[in-house]
């Protein structure tokens, strides 16, 4: 069975970041708190997420970004959904060094798709973005002149999964119970020891 999108990024949360991008799981904690009241005061206010780290391109570059990477599907939302882009610019207060990475990843997006379309990601057509995107998302099979951009979608999907998969809503979608009080251990449940061949 071909392992589908969602399945492949659970499995890059579980894998260290990039070096650009790597950040201690007390930082993520930090950044997901954060994240999850800066939701709950624009619900509460009805007032729009205002960015402290991305410009407003930058902010409207990296929600679009991280939906395409994580769209909605029948099983959970979408990665801003789960409050991907407020926790990703949490992530970059105050990072000097991550800050240069994303920067300059976002603007070499843009500048790509410029030379390639005369617009930028956001205004490029959704096969111009595939284009693009396409790409620089297979490391083996990308031109050496998108190294840059391959580096930097990497991170930036590494960091989307790792987003998405330690928010409330994704670790619903890993069906993870956390510290729960489990009075009897009966093993692994039969349907995913089948499924693992085991």
């Amino acid at each position: 069975m071909k392992p589908n999108r969602r399945t492949i990024l659970r499995s890059l949360a579980a894998a260290p970041m990039a070096a650009g991008f790597a950040w201690t799981e007390a930082e993520a904690h930090q950044a997901h708190h954060q994240a999850q009241a800066a939701q709950a005061e624009t619900k509460k206010t009805a007032v729009a997420f205002r960015p402290k780290f991305f410009t407003r391109h930058e902010y409207a570059t990296v929600t679009l970004l991280v939906d395409l990477i994580i769209p909605k599907d029948e099983r959970s939302g979408s990665a801003t959904d789960a409050g991907v882009p407020q926790f990703m610019d949490f992530m970059m207060t105050d990072q000097d060094s991550r800050q240069t990475a994303m920067r300059g990843g976002l603007a070499w997006l843009d500048r790509e798709c410029v030379s390639r379309f005369e617009k930028d990601f956001l205004t490029s057509t959704p096969q111009q973005r595939a284009q693009v995107l396409d790409d620089i998302s297979w490391p083996d099979k990308a031109k050496p002149e998108h190294a840059h951009g391959v580096a930097f979608f990497n991170s930036f999907r590494d960091l989307t999964a790792s987003g998405f998969f330690t928010s409330k809503m994704g670790m619903a979608d890993l069906e993870y119970i956390g510290n729960t009080f489990v009075p009897e251990f009966t093993g692994c449940p039969p349907a995913w020891l089948k499924k693992l061949g085991v």
